[in-house]
Formats: structure tokens, sequence, C-alpha cells
């Protein structure tokens, strides 16, 4: 059985950097598109699923949950990945920065009081973070630390409003000592994926500060080429290895082991609920899950 991954983004642009290579896209409820990407040859790489999800935590977690969902009936997912562009809180992540998190934390799920803030455990409502398995950090580390881009690991921060000022840097640096980074998607993404049992990590390049905006330093750019550097260093190595997915917890593959993607016809007509509320029936995949093909 062939390793796969889900790699969750919010935008187009990191998506791109995430995988490369032909892809066929596979339509999800509430019209999500998965990119699917198969390794060359059987055997040598997992099948990536790119999702880009939107901005934010709730985005996030709904277009995660759903492609989760979906590959319920299908074959699960053995690892979720947030990847991205991000943030970085100096001097610990500088522009250009690959962010490996040890934990997610999402740093303004709480409230307000005259005395400071609180999380969310503390008002008894929940969780604000998810720490990811040491050893995925660790294997993602000494991977990059071969020929990969400057790299540390840290906590990455999700917000729902980007930090603005260096009051609320210094602000979030104090209440989080660890931080590295801060994004928008990271927590949703691991909410959905703890709901369905995944290990979850999250990976991001730094682009600019965390602190004032100041759009003329910003690195978008040579942020997505480090996230490009890293995924093609990370996804044949770290991401295979931990991605393979438990025979019994798959169960049966659908005969004759090939993705949803590759059936001329996915949604059979003696089943009219299962169309996509909009949009056609996608063409027929060209590209069959690595088992078939050719060496």
């Amino acid at each position: 059985m062939s390793s796969r991954i889900l790699v969750v983004t919010a935008v187009a642009a990191e998506a791109d950097s995430v995988a490369t290579g032909p892809a066929v896209d596979v339509p999800l409820p509430g019209g999500f598109t998965l990119r699917r990407h198969l390794p060359k040859a059987a055997g040598k790489g997992p099948v990536v699923d790119v999702l880009v999800a939107g901005v934010g935590p709730a985005a996030a977690a709904a277009a995660t949950a759903t492609a989760l969902a979906h590959a319920t009936t299908h074959r699960p997912y053995g690892l979720v990945v947030s990847a991205g562009i991000a943030g970085g809180f100096r001097p610990v992540a500088p522009l250009g920065t690959v962010v490996v998190a040890d934990a997610v934390v999402q740093a303004d799920l709480g409230a307000r009081t005259a005395d400071g803030y609180l999380a969310v455990e503390e008002l008894g409502f929940g969780r604000s973070a998810h720490r990811v398995p040491e050893g995925l950090t660790r294997a993602a580390a000494d991977a990059l630390a071969h020929d990969g881009p400057p790299h540390v690991v840290g906590t990455v921060l999700t917000v729902s409003t980007v930090t603005g000022t260096a009051d609320r840097a210094a602000e979030l640096a104090e209440r989080h000592p660890g931080a590295a980074a801060e994004a928008m998607e990271g927590f949703g993404v691991a909410e959905a994926a703890a709901a369905y049992g995944v290990p979850v990590m999250e990976i991001r390049a730094v682009s600019n500060a965390v602190g004032p905006r100041d759009r003329a330093a910003w690195r978008i750019p040579e942020a997505l080429d480090a996230l490009r550097r890293a995924f093609r260093l990370l996804t044949p190595t770290v991401f295979a290895d931990r991605a393979v997915v438990d025979t019994v917890l798959a169960g049966p593959d659908p005969a004759p082991d090939l993705d949803p993607a590759s059936d001329p016809d996915p949604h059979p007509a003696s089943d009219p609920d299962s169309h996509p509320a909009s949009g056609p029936v996608p063409a027929p995949d060209p590209y069959p899950d690595p088992e078939g093909i050719p060496q």
C-alpha cells in the first residue's frame, strides 16, 4: 500500500511550493479540491495530496476535516502537514528560516481580563495547543540539517489576527517563550487531524518579522523558495517514513487498488447524491495510484 500524506496550505502559491510535478485534481464535498501528486514510480515516495484551505483556523479546520472524512471511505492518511509562510519572532527565526513546529498553539483562544490573558484551558472550555510527536520533529530537523535551508525548532502560534505592532509581538513572545513563528492555520489543521487520530506537523518558512507591518521588508519569494527546498528534502524521507497507513485501519483497498480519481466515473450514476453539488465530474485520472505505474 502506498503511503499518503495530506498537506494543507492557505493559498495556491504555498501549494505550488510544497509539491511539484504531474498532478490530478480530486473533487471533495463543499467545493474543495485536492491536488494529488503521485511518485514517479511505485515505492519511490508517498502520494501527496495538497489542499488549499483558505486563510484562518476556521477555514483550515473545515477543509482539513472534509479531506480526512473523504479519506476514511477510501484510504486514510498517515500524516497531515500544515505548511506555508509565516512571520518569524526575532531573533529566533530570521527571514528565510524554516520553522519545524514542536507544538501548534492557538495564541488568541481565551479571554482578556484585568489580570491579563487567560488561555481557554484556564477557562475550562477546551484546549489551545497540540504537541507534535517528538520523533517527527526530530526527524524533520535532522533531515533539514543535511543540505536544507536554515531551520529552527520551536512553537508555531496560530492567530486569527496577524500581529502588527511591537507591543503585541512582545506580549506573544513573553507569553510563549518557545515561539518561533506566527501563522493563521496550524491549529485548525491540528484540531481536525486530532479528531481523526492522524499525526500532525507544521512546517513554516519565514517571510517577515512578527511586529510592525513593513511590507517593504517582506521576503515572500525567498520564503516560498525555502519552503520548496524543505519539502523536496522532507517528502521522500521523513514524510514517506511516517505516512504509511496501517492496513488494519485502512481496510481493503478500492479494487484494484486505485484511488477514486483513477476511476473513469468515481460517482456512479446509480448514486446521484454522490455527485458534487457544483461542477462537472472530473475527467479520468491519467495517473493511476503508484502500484499501477509501470516502473
